[in-house]
């Protein structure tokens, strides 16, 4: 079982990210696609973290 602070450290999928920001997918990927999301490409797959993308909402 992982602790709470390796959870909320993870790499998070553009799936788990939309559903934590309470959007959906597409919004996820146009974000991507105008650079404004802070986002890894790992082989074919977006992966975020989520203090990044906390980071990223609180700037606005």
């Amino acid at each position: 079982m992982e602790d709470q602070n390796t959870l909320s450290d993870r790499w998070l999928s553009v799936e788990e990210v939309a559903y934590y920001l309470g959007v959906k997918r597409d919004t996820v990927y146009k974000w991507i696609e105008d650079k404004r999301m802070p986002a890894h490409k790992v082989g074919r797959l977006w992966k975020f973290k989520r203090s990044e993308v906390d980071q990223w909402v609180k700037k606005g």
